[in-house]
This record gives structure tokens, sequence and C-alpha cells, in this order.
């Protein structure tokens, strides 16, 4: 993985609690990446170690001359609050370079039209993919629908309209707000099956020809899924990311198997690991606790950056939407969400 160390162009304060930074690029050369990737910041934490975490870029790579992340504050968040409150024009931050599969590409695109269901920052992406696509894709057409807790929350709110007055047939985008004042004269509550679907109708979508991209809370994706299903939409016309990956709850007597502490070896980078993994971390967890530097980025099993190759011993994985069923089936895993259930765990990270 490659790091940068970029200066801050700019500091936009999207919300109160939400703020898009603005990065040059570096002098010798240009970030190259893909609507939807996202970059992984590295902070410094108050024990003087390394804090990771990743955020969607909210910049097009065919519209904007600048890179960007946009960070929601979250509740006691570390990096959310520390971007939030003390990043400022000029300041230098460590990237890792873009990642993610949750992507979209104008020269391979063969859908008809493209259509964006998104909650609360769940947006950002989005609103990468849809600026690509307008300015890439002169005949799409780009439908979104963004849910949102109050008017005040509107992320994007200002570039939003004014795309829409920029593009005028070709991009629309229907809100819906959560906890709305009584001034609010557009769709209330949350995003659902039962709207989602009235608002595909209302918007004339082409389910067997157009790609719907969703991100945001488990359940808009998981609503989003069932119509997929319901409407026999192609599977590779339906793409989602989730905020975090979904952690695997089922009990002893479901799976017929139970986290316990185990030993576990990792070689890496021409050394070999061995430590102990308790029942409530993950591999990844355990190695960093130990100052033992792995290769990540999300953490959520998404990135694929800390991929490795299980050659002995059996492994659990929280999620698995990262990998293919033919890595699955080669034995490959990805730490963050990894867990031993056997002793005499090996794996290799290339």
């Amino acid at each position: 993985m490659k790091s940068y160390f970029l200066q801050v162009k700019e500091v936009i304060r999207e919300t109160e609690d939400t703020v898009t930074i603005l990065f040059w690029h570096p002098l010798s050369e240009q970030i190259k990446y893909s609507a939807g990737q996202f970059l992984t910041v590295s902070v410094p934490g108050p024990d003087g170690k390394k804090v990771k975490r990743s955020y969607s870029m909210s910049t097009s790579p065919t519209s904007d001359t600048a890179v960007g992340i946009t960070i929601k504050r979250v509740p006691n968040g570390l990096v959310s609050n520390y971007l939030n409150d003390q990043i400022k024009a000029g300041d230098f931050l460590e990237v890792i370079e873009p990642m993610g599969n949750f992507v979209f590409n104008p020269a391979t695109f063969s859908g008809k039209n493209l259509i964006l269901i998104g909650a609360g920052s769940g947006i950002t992406p989005l609103m990468s993919i849809a600026k690509t696509a307008l300015k890439a894709n002169s005949d799409t057409k780009v439908s979104l629908f963004y849910g949102s807790r109050n008017e005040n929350q509107v992320i994007f709110k200002k570039e939003l309209e004014v795309l829409e007055s920029n593009y005028q047939g070709r991009f629309n985008v229907t809100h819906i707000i959560s906890q709305s004042t009584d001034t609010w004269v557009g769709l209330k509550g949350r995003i659902h099956q039962a709207n989602t679907i009235l608002w595909l109708k209302e918007i004339d979508a082409d389910l067997k020809n157009d790609h719907i991209y969703v991100c945001g809370p488990e359940e808009i994706i998981e609503n989003t899924l069932k119509i997929a299903e319901l409407y026999d939409i192609p599977k590779e016309r339906m793409h989602y990311e989730r905020f975090n990956a979904p952690v695997n709850t089922e009990s002893e007597s479901e799976t017929g198997d139970e986290l316990k502490k185990q030993t576990v070896t990792v070689k890496y980078d021409g050394e070999t690991h061995e430590f102990v993994v308790e029942p409530h971390q993950t591999i990844l967890e355990a190695a960093l606790d130990l100052d033992i530097e792995l290769p990540y980025s999300c953490q959520a099993g998404m990135c694929t950056a800390c991929l490795g190759k299980c050659t002995s011993g059996k492994i659990k994985m929280d999620e698995e939407e990262g990998l293919t069923e033919k890595e699955i089936e080669q034995g490959y895993v990805l730490t963050c969400v990894s867990h031993p259930m056997t002793e005499g765990v090996i794996l290799e990270i290339d």
C-alpha cells in the first residue's frame, strides 16, 4: 500500500457535524482513483499509536481538480472529531492510497441510467459517482433518493441544487426527512421498502437495465436487496456498500462453533509473529494491540487490504462480502474480520 502526506487545500463546513477536506495532489504525481472509492487517514492517537479510519471520497476524478473526503462526526469518534475540529488549510495528513470496490467506471458502464439510494453520510460516495456519470456519460440520467435526519443535516445541499440546475432533465434528487420541521413540504420518514418501490415507479426506473448504487445503514441495503429479488434485478446491476461490516452474532447452538482464546501464527514481510487472540478480538485487533504492524485499511472487511491466506487451522469471518467465492475456497481471509476457531492457525500475508 502506498502512503502520501497530502496538504489540505480547503476545509468546507457542510453541516454542523460534517466537513469536506480537499487536498492538493502531490507535486510529483496525480492521485488516481475511481468514483466511489475511499481514502484511509492515519492520525496519531492519544497513546502515540497511529489510528486509521477510512472515508469515502466525495470528489469526482472527471470533474474535480482536488481530491476530497467528507467526514461526519461520530460520538466519541477519535479521528472524525479530530478532522472536524482541528484540521485547517495548510495542514498535512498521512493518507493511504485509494481503495474500495464500490466503484463506477464511466468507460465500462453498459447500463441505461443510474439509480442512487443513500442516507446520512452514505451520500459521500454517491456524490462522487453522480458527478462522474453526469460529466463523463452525456446520455446517462441519474436519480438520487436521499434520506437525512433533518433539513439542517442534508450534506451537499447547495451542491446538489447546483447539479440539478446544471443538469436539468438528467439529474433529479428526492429528499426524505425523518425528523422534519412543520415547514418541510417534501417526503417525511425514513427510507424503507415501500417508499423506495413507489419512488422507483415515479422516476420510471428500468430495473432490467439501470444500475443501482446503495450506501447507508444496513436496513436500507437489506430493503433494497429485497426489492432486487422481488423484481429479478440482475446481480451485476446491484452495487452496495455498508457503513460497517455486520458482526456475526449467531450463538454457539446455531453455528456449532464457539470463540475461544487461541494462539495464531502470522507470517508477513519476512517475519513470523506468534500471538494470542482473545474471544472478543479479531486477528488484526490482537496484532495491533501488540504493536505488530500488519497491513489494513477499512477495518470493515470491504477493502481487502488485510488479505491473507490461512494455510493451517480454521478461521471464521464475520463478513465475507469483500472476497470472491474462489478466494474463500482457496483459503483467503481478511484479518480485520477474522477469528481463529482452532489451534494451529497459520496465516501468510503477502
